[in-house]
C-alpha cells in the first residue's frame, strides 16, 4: 500500500543522447531492516550527479527503518515511498517498485552500502548512447572491492557459470545487485520470484529476448554477517533451483 502522507509523485527528466531525446530514470530500492544504512544510501543516491525518481519499497521492516524513511521522505520531492505490511522478499518488493516506476530507464539499487551510486556514471552510458538494452554491473571485472569470503566468490562464479551455460550468455556476475534496463524489458517478461530468486529468474527471462546486454566494472563494499548481510548458503541452493526451473519449465 502507498503511504499517502509520505508519497511524492514527481518525475524528473534525465538528459542523454538516447535517440536524441531526454529520458526518465527511476531508481528502485527494496528495503528490509536497514535502519543503520538507509539514510546514508539515500543520501548517496541523491548525490549521484543525475536527475532521477527514487522509489523506495519498505518490505515489512520491523526495526527502525520505517521511522527513518518517514523522516527522510520529508526532505526530498523526487521520492516515492511504498510501505508493504509484511515482509515478502526482494523479488516481491522489486515488482511493487517496478509497478510504480514511470521512468524509461530503471536502475535497481540495494539499500545497504555494498553498491556505490557513484557507479551510475559507468552503468548508464551504454543505454543512454544506444548501445545496450540492459546493463549488468560486475564485481569481477577489476573494480575495487572489499576482500571477504572465498566461498561466496566460488558460489557466485559457479551460479554465473551454470546460468551462462543454460542461457547461452557470457556474464561474469549474474548475481550482482546492479541491473539497469529499458522499461520495455519489463513489458516483455513476467517476474514471479519473491525472494533472491529474482536474479536468476530475471537473467533467464531476458536471455530469451536476446537483447543487447553490456557489463561494466563496479566497486563492491561487501558486508559481513555481523554487519547485516542477509543472503546465506540456503539462498544459493534456491538459486540453483531457479536457474534450472526458469530455463526449462517456465
Amino acid at each position: 500500500r502507498l503511504s499517502a502522507a509520505r508519497t511524492h509523485r514527481r518525475i524528473v527528466e534525465v538528459s542523454g543522447p538516447m535517440k536524441g531525446q531526454s529520458v526518465k530514470l527511476s531508481v528502485v530500492i527494496p528495503v528490509y531492516n536497514e535502519e543503520k544504512t538507509i539514510q546514508e544510501i539515500i543520501r548517496r543516491v541523491q548525490d549521484a550527479d543525475i536527475e532521477k525518481e527514487v522509489i523506495i519499497v519498505n518490505d515489512g521492516s520491523d526495526d527502525g527503518t520505517s521511522r527513518a524513511l518517514n523522516h527522510i521522505s520529508d526532505h526530498y520531492d523526487n521520492l516515492v515511498l511504498i510501505d508493504q505490511a509484511r515482509n515478502q522478499g526482494k523479488g516481491a518488493a522489486l515488482r511493487e517498485g517496478f509497478a510504480h516506476a514511470t521512468g524509461e530507464i530503471i536502475l535497481i539499487q540495494d539499500a545497504d552500502l555494498e553498491y556505490d551510486p557513484r557507479d551510475y556514471a559507468q552503468l548508464l552510458p551504454p543505454i543512454l548512447d544506444g548501445r545496450a538494452d540492459i546493463v549488468y554491473g560486475s564485481r569481477f571485472l577489476g573494480g575495487p572491492h572489499r576482500v571477504l569470503f572465498f566461498w561466496h566468490y566460488v558460489g557466485n562464479k559457479f551460479l554465473t557459470l551454470l546460468s551462462n551455460m543454460l542461457n547461452n550468455l557470457n556474464l561474469t556476475d549474474m548475481e550482482v545487485g546492479y541491473k539497469v534496463f529499458r522499461r520495455q524489458i519489463l513489458d516483455q517478461i513476467h517476474l514471479r520470484s519473491n525472494r533472491f530468486g529474482f536474479e536468476p529468474e530475471f537473467t533467464a527471462k531476458i536471455a530469451r529476448l536476446r537483447p543487447r546486454i553490456y557489463e561494466v566494472p563496479i566497486s563492491y563494499s561487501g558486508r559481513s554477517y555481523e554487519e547485516g548481510k542477509k543472503i546465506t548458503w540456503k539462498d544459493g541452493i534456491v538459486a540453483l533451483f531457479c536457474i534450472a526451473w526458469f530455463r526449462f519449465f517456465e
